[in-house]
């Protein structure tokens, strides 16, 4: 829970004050939908239906501000019917992260 600690004291830090902030929006943000009785995942302006998949007890990765700007990335590819393959040197952390992302 490291992560949510550095993600709480960095948006008071910058004074986050408004649900509209791309600081706030960029983060991965859990809703109840009653209308739908569903649950639903936001990231910057992508929203996804929570599918109920259990995957298990995955090991958790590090998150960095990478592995953040990941997300992001393939969040908005995903919303726009597209898929994205990172890239980088092996032993990385591409593949975990993809998983992670669930």
């Amino acid at each position: 829970h490291v992560h949510q600690r550095d993600i709480f004291h960095d948006l008071v830090k910058m004074h986050v004050r408004s649900p509209t902030d791309f600081e706030w929006l960029k983060q991965s943000r859990f809703y109840f939908n009653a209308d739908i009785d569903k649950c639903v995942i936001a990231i910057t302006d992508v929203s996804f239906t929570y599918q109920n998949e259990y995957l298990g007890c995955t090991e958790r990765l590090v998150i960095t501000p990478l592995t953040d700007r990941c997300y992001i990335t393939l969040a908005q590819a995903l919303g726009l019917s597209m898929g994205g393959a990172p890239a980088g040197p092996a032993g990385t952390g591409k593949t975990e992260t993809v998983k992670d992302m669930g």
